[in-house]
This record gives structure tokens, sequence and C-alpha cells, in this order.
């Protein structure tokens, strides 16, 4: 019987092209195994991706693992053509996650789907990821880009990433237990709003009536998409240099939730972190955040990083040498505030008022 092929389909008459998904493996290879780092080879195209604990030098580790997106500072990415920093921001995401447990990043995964794949414009993505995880030390050791026609509008795409570190046992952060009153707390300043509170900035943006490619109301050297995409910091190389100083007990990642909601969760109970909120002055975005939209200082402060995306938990007496260390490793940080006793659950107390 002879089958007749007027009415054929093929999966790219679906919308799913497989020569373009091919193509971008081509495209972003080499960056990928610019990663390579002991115990990966970081060669894309297998079914999984394999990492050696024992070449990577671990002797008896945990392994930790994290996963996140870049929530809707996609969204501003893609109506603004301006994908350089997002790859970075989902990175950062996840490795800074690690690090605020003790542990070094060894590798990681992204996922990239949309509804129809734009070849150069998900290559910048990904080579950016790349680029972040070679500056993390962490192996980029494959991934899954998927085209799904009809799931996403026209233009759209998401990101998701998964990475894993390891800690030796007995050196898992935080050490609540050697935690007390008087430590200090050092803050370590971000980018800008990096990663989180977005749905409330486009919502500000908005009514305010700014333009993403008109300048900054508050830096008018830089338009306000590039300020709003500033990359989210990277603080592997300088979390694990504070750590090597052995004065750490504890960090926090400052992400959703602000200083509020984020420092708490490297705190035992019955100690509370007293904040001094004249300490440091928030880059100048959060002031017209605050000033265009009215937003009060306690939702800033339970919303944004307010400037601090990093934060360590420290004996008084390593201190000094905590903060030399973020800052030979390329941070700004000071001291912040102090441990205090508290009751209860941990919670942040603000001292002061934030610069806005």
């Amino acid at each position: 019987m002879t089958a007749d092929h007027r009415n054929s389909l093929t999966y790219k008459d679906a919308g799913v092209d497989i020569d373009a998904g091919e193509a971008l493996v081509a495209r972003i290879a080499p960056a990928a195994k610019a990663t390579r780092r002991p115990g990966a080879d970081a060669d894309l195209g297998g079914f999984g991706g394999l990492f050696d604990l024992k070449a990577a030098g671990f002797k008896d580790p945990v392994l930790v693992a994290s996963t996140d997106g870049v929530g809707t500072k996609l969204k501003i990415a893609i109506d603004t053509g301006l994908f350089g920093g997002i790859g970075q921001d989902l990175v950062a995401m996840c490795v800074n996650d690690l690090v605020v447990q003790g542990a070094e990043p060894l590798f990681f995964l992204d996922y990239y789907a949309t509804g129809k794949l734009n070849v150069d414009e998900a290559a910048v993505v990904i080579q950016g990821i790349a680029k972040a995880c070679h500056e993390s030390g962490c192996a980029l050791i494959g991934g899954e880009t998927a085209e799904m026609p009809g799931l996403y509008a026209k233009g759209d795409f998401d990101l998701a990433g998964f990475s894993v570190g390891a800690v030796e046992r007995g050196h898992v952060l935080p050490r609540t237990g050697a935690m007390h009153a008087g430590d200090v707390v050092i803050g370590v300043a971000s980018s800008g709003v990096h990663s989180n509170g977005y749905s409330l900035v486009r919502r500000v943006v908005e009514q305010a009536g700014a333009k993403y490619d008109a300048p900054a109301p508050f830096d008018p050297s830089r338009t306000l998409g590039d300020t709003l995409l500033a990359p989210t910091r990277l603080y592997i190389r300088s979390g694990l240099s504070a750590i090597r100083t052995g004065g750490v007990k504890g960090l926090a990642h400052i992400t959703g939730g602000g200083i509020t909601e984020n420092l708490p969760r490297a705190l035992p109970d019955g100690l509370d972190a007293a904040i001094d909120l004249d300490a440091w002055t928030p880059p100048p975005v959060f002031s017209w955040l605050a000033r265009a939209a009215g937003i009060e200082a306690a939702e800033m402060l339970r919303t944004f990083n307010c400037g601090l995306g990093f934060m360590a938990v420290v004996a008084a007496d390593s201190a000094g040498h905590v903060i030399d260390a973020f800052q030979e490793a390329g941070e700004k940080a000071w001291r912040v505030g102090e441990l205090v006793r508290g009751e209860g659950e941990a919670k942040v107390v603000y001292r002061g008022s934030l610069k806005l």
C-alpha cells in the first residue's frame, strides 16, 4: 500500500524546530566547556550530567541542593530585549543559597522553556549562565531547552536553574549552637534590586509612567531598564573566603522577604538580630521606588534587599578579619548590627532609620 503524503505533518509544522535546538547546543557548547572544573568535564548532550566528588577533593561530603528562577524580572528583560545579565541572575539565585550553608557549588543545570526558540536570544542567556558558573567555580554540566508552542505568548520564555554543592561533614552552616548575644552582623552590598520584588517594581514603573528605555530618574547616565536589570551579585568566592577565616557562624542570602524574613533563617530561637539602619546607604533605586509609590520603610525591608544582598553572623573578635575577606574578594562590607537576646523565634529588630 502506498502512503498518501499530501497531508503529512512534521514536528516543525507543529511548532517545534529540532534543528534550532541542535543549533543552540552547538552555539553554547564552547561556553559550557569553559566551566570545566575538577570532578566535571562539562560536555553537553548526554542524558545526564556526571560529577565525581572524589576528583573534586571531598572526603566526607554533605550535598546541598538549590533550585530557583529569576521571577518577573524576566519580563523586563523580554520587554527591553536586554538579556546579557539574566543568566547571571539565574545562577546567583541558586549558588548564593548554597554558600550560605557553607557549601562550594559544584555543578549547575538550566531549564529554558519557550513557545518558539529564538537561537540568538537563548544563546545570549545561556552564555551568561555559563559565564556566571565559571565565575562561581561551578560546572555547567547540562540543561534542557523546551520548545512548547501554545503554552507561552510570542516572545516569552521562562528560566529555572538547579545547582548542587558540597561541604565537608561538620562544617555545615549555620552553627546556631555557637551563636551568642554580642556576635556581630556584617552586611555585604548588593548591586541593586537583584532578582526579587519585581512584581512590585513593575507596578511602580507603570504607576509612575516611567519608560525602560528612558534615562533612570535616579541615574540619568543609564536607562531605567539597564539599572533595573543589573545582575544579582555572585557571593561565592567572597563567601567562601570569609568562611575560611574561621569566624563565620552563619550566612544569609537576602532574597524575597528582604532582611526581615531572610536573616532570621540563619539564627537560633532566643536570639534576635538588632540591625542599625543608619549603618549603610541603599543604592538610589530603592529611594526612587519608595518615593515614587509611597512604600513604607517596613515594607521595603520585607520586600527588597535594600542594599544588602548578603549578611554574615560572626564572632565579635573576628569581624574585622571577615570584613577584610569580603573586601579583598571585591565586595563592600560593613558592620550593620549585632545579636541580642530575644524571646521565641528569631527576628530582626531595626534601630535608626533607613536612608531612603
